[in-house]
């Protein structure tokens, strides 16, 4: 009997390599796979990670400065800043030919107003020297120094032109350092006088309130979900309608509810004083303050703790609790060490989801907080809408992005992201 073992490559039915014909098929399932998923990673792209990537720019761009001040941060350059002098005649001619342009093109009160948010009161400076400019002579109605001096007496300030001289570069982290409380000095980064010291204060204020917030969840939506887990089906959904109704009505309305009923005059202290447990010139204040927006917000986002509890909840087995009680186990024995060890995951999901809403929040706080109840992300919506200073808006953006990957990482290596579920 002879030997016939064939030492060549394996073929596919159309002559080609096997290992060559499965490697083309597994590309083409790949592709296919990528063609299916495309639309949601553009989406994704577009509405996520390109905003992200903005914001993470604008947090350091500076170009106004020395796009619209060209000259002048060039002449500006070897300026002393320490001789306690404003610059000579040269910079303020380079100045003066900037202003023309940047005024003719009406981009002069875009410079100014930058440059405001560090040195108040340069704003005005520019749109009055600007309004003069457009009528200068450059090669014939110098010397620029005494006219500009003659405009406003600030332009012989040194802070005015060491302000200039500081945020010239295109690239500057003085967005960050006004986030931290802080500001780009003569010698670097200074902290700003403490009374003008906020955003530390609402970034603790913050993560404090977000926290009770979170706390405050679990406590009430914990036996919520327990109650609609070990409810005949029939009942559990009746329930769990009533669970999502809150759902069915806009966030202001829900919100301005809270308002009416929290207020001195409102439902609840009327009902006190109707009650006589609270005398009518000593009503509780419960709004404007930390715990009008402790409640109300809690209020919004307990239906986000207690679904992920219930989800979870309705997969542990009734069975293990009588179990635990044929060997003796009281019910809160059986509970704490049976049935709660397995409901964790679900706090676990509903936690990080309610402290991330509520990290974010900024329509409650701002219709019931007060001065006293903002979150960050209010100064972050200040910014963006009215004050228009998206470069701090972008930075104290960045900061609290790195603060709540921080905290997710540090609950990842603590508890264990896997040991979180939604069911």
């Amino acid at each position: 009997m002879s030997d016939t073992t064939n030492s060549g490559p394996v073929l596919a039915a159309d002559g080609t390599p096997l290992k060559r014909s499965l490697a083309r098929a597994l590309r083409m399932q790949k592709i296919r796979a990528l063609m299916l998923i495309a639309p949601l990673l553009l989406f994704v792209l577009l509405t996520f990670i390109l905003p992200i990537a903005d914001m993470l720019f604008r947090s350091v761009e500076n170009q106004i400065v020395s796009e619209t001040l060209p000259r002048t941060v060039v002449a500006l350059a070897d300026w002393d800043s320490e001789s306690g002098e404003a610059p000579d005649e040269e910079v303020f001619a380079a100045l003066a030919e900037d202003m023309k342009i940047a005024a003719e093109a009406k981009l002069h009160t875009r410079v100014g107003s930058r440059l405001n948010y560090e040195n108040p009161g340069i704003s005005s400076l520019f749109r009055k020297a600007g309004r003069k400019a457009k009528k200068w002579d450059i090669e014939n109605d110098g010397p620029f120094k005494e006219k500009f001096l003659d405009i406003h007496k600030n332009w012989g300030s040194p802070d005015v032109w060491r302000t200039i001289q500081v945020y010239s570069p295109k690239l500057t982290n003085g967005y960050f350092l006004n986030a931290a409380d802080m500001k780009k000095g003569a010698d670097g980064a200074e902290w700003r006088p403490e009374n003008e010291q906020i955003y530390w204060t609402l970034f603790i204020r913050t993560l404090i309130m977000s926290l009770a917030i979170t706390t405050s969840c679990i406590i009430l939506g914990y036996p919520v979900a327990w109650i609609l887990a070990n409810l005949p089906s029939r009942s559990a959904n009746l329930l769990m309608i009533l669970v999502l109704l809150p759902f069915w009505t806009s966030l202001l309305v829900r919100t301005s509810a809270w308002k009416v009923m929290l207020q001195q005059q409102g439902v609840i202290n009327e009902t006190l004083v109707w009650l006589g447990l609270v005398a009518d010139d000593a009503r509780l204040v419960m709004i404007n303050n930390q715990f009008g927006t402790i409640v109300a917000m809690t209020h919004i986002l307990l239906p986000f703790m207690i679904l992920p509890m219930y989800s979870v909840m309705q997969t542990i087995n009734p069975t293990y609790l009588r179990a635990a009680k044929s060997l003796g186990a009281t019910n809160w024995t059986s509970f704490w060490r049976v049935y709660f060890p397995q409901s964790v995951p679900g706090i676990g999901a509903g936690s990080i989801l309610v402290f991330i809403l509520s990290i974010g929040y900024y329509i409650t706080p701002e219709l019931v907080g007060g001065t006293k109840g903002v979150f960050i992300s209010n100064r972050i919506a200040f910014h963006i809408s009215s004050s228009l200073n998206w470069g701090l808006a972008a930075a104290l953006g960045t900061i609290l992005l790195v603060v709540v990957l921080g905290l997710y990482w540090a609950y990842d290596k603590i508890v264990g992201i896997d040991n979180v579920k939604l069911g």
